[in-house]
C-alpha cells in the first residue's frame, strides 16, 4: 500500500469517527456547530500527556475523549437552554472560543502549532475507529437510541411520557464531544502535528454536512456521508479549481434528490426486503 493511499484511508477512518461525533446530537435534534472544537480538545490533551508525560497512545487518546467530554457536560447545561438555529450559533461561537484559547496557549505552542512525538500507525487508527463504530453501533441497539429519536421528533410529548429531555440532550451532547475527543486525538497522533487552524468552523461544517446530507436516521448514513465527501475531493483533483465547483454542485444536487439524507431507514428496510430469502413452500 502506497504512502498516500494509507494516508487517505487513515483520514477516512478518523472522519468516520467524527461523523459520529456530529450524528449522536443530530439524532437528539442538536445541531453542533462545534465539533472542531472539541476534536482540538482532544488532540491537544492526548499529545500533551503523550509528549510531557511519556503516556501510552492508547492512554492519551482515552484521556483526550474524557476531557472533552467533561467540558462538554459542564458547558451543556447553559448552552442547551437554547435550541435550533440558537444552538447552532452558540455551539459555533465555542469552536471559536476554543480555537481562540489554543491560539494563546503557549504551553502547547500556540499559533506556531504542536508536534506530537508519538506516531499512531495505520493498524491502530482503524482498530480504534472499528472499536468506536461497533460501540455506537451497539448504542443504537438501546434504548437510549429511542430516547433520543423521541426526543428529536417531540421533546414535550417525550416529557409528558416521563423521558428527562434534558438528561437525553446533555447525553448526547457529552457523547458527540467524547467521539470528537478521540478522533482529534487520533488525528493528532497519526499526522505528528497539530495547529488551532485544523480546527476551525469549516471543519464543523463538513462534519455536519457528513451527517445530515448522508442521513440522520441511522448510523449507516454519517458514515455514507464521510466516506463521499472525504474522497470526492481527492478523486477531483486533477481538475483544479473547478472541484471547488464540482464539490459543490454535488452537496446542492443531494440536498434536491435527497433532502431526507442519501440512507434513510425506510432505504434499510426496502434493501432487507429484497435481500431476504424466500421461505420454502
Amino acid at each position: 500500500m502506497s504512502g498516500y493511499t494509507e494516508a487517505m484511508l487513515a483520514l477516512l477512518a478518523i472522519n468516520f469517527v467524527v461523523a459520529l461525533a456530529g450524528y449522536l446530537p443530530l439524532a437528539a435534534g442538536q445541531l453542533n456547530l462545534g465539533v472542531a472544537g472539541f476534536m482540538a480538545i482532544g488532540g491537544y490533551v492526548s499529545a500533551y500527556l503523550t509528549n510531557t508525560y511519556d503516556a501510552p497512545i492508547y492512554l492519551g487518546v482515552i484521556a483526550g475523549g474524557l476531557v472533552a467530554s467533561v467540558i462538554a457536560t459542564l458547558l451543556a447545561v447553559p448552552l442547551l437552554r437554547v435550541s435550533g438555529i440558537y444552538l447552532a450559533l452558540a455551539t459555533f461561537a465555542l469552536g471559536q472560543v476554543i480555537q481562540g484559547v489554543l491560539l494563546n496557549l503557549e504551553v502547547v505552542g500556540a499559533a506556531a502549532g504542536y508536534a506530537v512525538n508519538k506516531h499512531a500507525s495505520f493498524g491502530f487508527i482503524v482498530t480504534s475507529a472499528a472499536i468506536v463504530l461497533g460501540l455506537v453501533f451497539f448504542l443504537t441497539k438501546t434504548r437510549f437510541a429511542l430516547y433520543l429519536t423521541a426526543v428529536k421528533n417531540d421533546p414535550v410529548v417525550s416529557d409528558l411520557f416521563g423521558l428527562n429531555v434534558k438528561i437525553t440532550k446533555i447525553q448526547a451532547f457529552a457523547l458527540g464531544a467524547l467521539i470528537a475527543g478521540i478522533g482529534g486525538a487520533l488525528y493528532g497522533h497519526h499526522f505528528s502535528y497539530l495547529e488551532p487552524q485544523n480546527f476551525n468552523i469549516l471543519l464543523s461544517i463538513y462534519i455536519a454536512l457528513y451527517v445530515l446530507l448522508g442521513g440522520t436516521q441511522t448510523i449507516y448514513g454519517p458514515l455514507a456521508g464521510a466516506l463521499i465527501f472525504t474522497l470526492l475531493p481527492e478523486v477531483l483533483r486533477g481538475s483544479d479549481q473547478w472541484r471547488y465547483v464540482v464539490f459543490a454542485l454535488a452537496v446542492i444536487l443531494i440536498m434536491a434528490v435527497r433532502p431526507q439524507g442519501l440512507i434513510t431507514a425506510q432505504l434499510l428496510r426496502n434493501w432487507a426486503g429484497r435481500t431476504k430469502p424466500t421461505e420454502a413452500k
